[in-house]
């Protein structure tokens, strides 16, 4: 009898270290999974900061192009270069084609990162017209907003 409680209670050690074990591993592959996403959530996050100054760079480089007009940006600014700091770890580069009489030029923006990573912006932008470097850009009359929303809420009552 006192064999048959040692054997007995060995037996429950053992299917105890044997579920120890189990659980352990289910543990180790459990965290092994949630630090795998957590540094893959980590390095998207860190591609869509670098998508988003990207954009922001390229807007502003086809908002220039934009003001000092197609014809005129090759002469006033530097058609490659890198970004000033904070934005050091991006470079960029600018490529104007101008059509025939009429036709729009073709602006290309590109802006890459450090990383490898490339973002590119294609658009067509018309030539500014007139002799003027920058025409004033003003309605002709001054605009009473007050007196456009008044008339307006009258032409709503019934």
């Amino acid at each position: 009898m006192v064999t048959y409680a040692i054997q007995h209670g060995c037996r429950h050690r053992g299917f105890a270290l044997v579920d120890a074990i189990v659980a352990g591993l289910l543990l180790a592959i459990g965290l092994a999974a949630i630090i795998s996403l957590g540094s893959r959530a980590l390095s998207l996050q860190q591609r869509g900061e670098r998508e988003v100054v990207a954009a922001s760079l390229l807007d502003e480089i086809l908002a220039t192009v934009l003001m000092e007009g197609p014809a005129d940006y090759p002469k006033l600014h530097s058609m490659s270069g890198v970004f000033d700091e904070p934005f050091a770890a991006f470079e960029y580069e600018v490529a104007i084609d101008e059509g025939a009489p009429g036709v729009p030029f073709r602006v290309v923006a590109t802006v890459r990162h450090e990383s490898g990573d490339s973002y590119s912006c294609e658009t067509l932008i018309a030539p500014k017209l007139g002799e003027e470097p920058d025409p004033p850009r003003q309605p002709l009359e001054p605009i009473d907003r007050e007196a456009a929303l008044l008339e307006a809420e009258t032409e709503d009552q019934p």
